[in-house]
């Protein structure tokens, strides 16, 4: 038979072992107090399951981590995520040691000496859990550690490339590297040549970055929307009058968003709209 790649179950054992920790710590503590009764049981299933999840969180990260840390300058985001999903995994495995003896020696008459040392290993265990999990989520959020690769499908990886290209040139463009910032829609439009959405971002490129408005109304112009798919209906029209009024054509800004606004009611679109209805009325 052949094993099981635990690689994509990264993501969902870890929020297990995250959420059955915390609980199951916060309810070794409460159980201190001797009430509710049901509290001290709970706690003790809940830090177990906290421990298997966290064994698989572990297994399922050494199987993952690969071609995050191929990824260049990933490599020590990538290392020390695994330091402290190891001691994350150790600290849950004793502290589980702690309440199955806590459990077998339930009779004892100082057996509540050993659920004192289960909380206060619970606090180190729930805090290597911390440590573990904030540094995974800086692995995604800032070195897409696994973004896109986790399911093996080549068109995640596309998006996540389309992504890339989306948020330099924003970035480019706030630091009004303008030029920068066209060339990087460029490509990403001859990349993804179908893409409706990719093509409006290439057309506001033009508008916005190269200051061509009347490029960029032809561009726009060429865009086919599927008549049912309103965020991008509405984006268009926008756009559209955008481009009339860079080069002083309010009426035809206000009808492509009044054409837009008669299919797709919309509070922004009305506001653009009274916007536009003002000026003409004060000229």
């Amino acid at each position: 038979m052949p094993a099981i790649d635990l690689a994509p179950l990264h993501p969902i054992v870890v929020h297990f072992a995250i959420a059955l920790s915390v609980v199951g710590v916060l309810f070794r503590w409460i159980s201190l107090a001797g009430r509710p009764a049901f509290v001290g049981p709970a706690a003790a299933t809940l830090i177990v399951l906290a421990a298997i999840a966290g064994v698989l969180s572990s297994e399922s990260g050494e199987k993952a981590h690969g071609p995050v840390e191929r990824a260049p300058g990933a490599r020590a985001a990538v290392v020390e995520h695994e330091e402290w999903g190891e001691r994350a995994e150790h600290a849950l495995l004793i502290l589980a040691g702690v309440e199955l003896l806590g459990l077998a020696l339930y009779r004892w008459s100082r057996v509540k000496t050993l659920r004192v040392v289960a909380a206060v290993v619970g606090v180190a265990a729930v805090f290597c859990v911390y440590e573990a999990g904030e540094h995974g989520g800086e692995l995604v959020y800032s070195y897409a550690g696994g973004v896109g690769t986790r399911s093996g499908d080549p068109k995640d990886v596309e998006r996540l490339l389309l992504a890339g290209y989306y948020h330099q040139a924003m970035a480019d463009r706030k630091a009004g590297r303008a030029s920068e910032a066209a060339a990087l829609i460029d490509a990403a439009a001859a990349r993804f040549p179908a893409e409706p959405s990719v093509r409006l971002l290439a057309a506001e490129s033009l508008l916005v970055d190269r200051k061509d408005p009347r490029a960029a109304l032809e561009a726009i112009a060429a865009v086919t929307v599927s008549d049912d798919d309103r965020s991008l209906r509405i984006q268009k029209a926008q756009l559209t009058a955008d481009g009339h009024l860079a080069v002083k054509e309010p009426n035809q800004a206000l009808a492509a968003l009044e054409q837009a606004a008669k299919a797709f009611p919309d509070p922004g679109l009305q506001q653009r709209i009274d916007r536009v209805r003002a000026d003409l009325a004060g000229h």
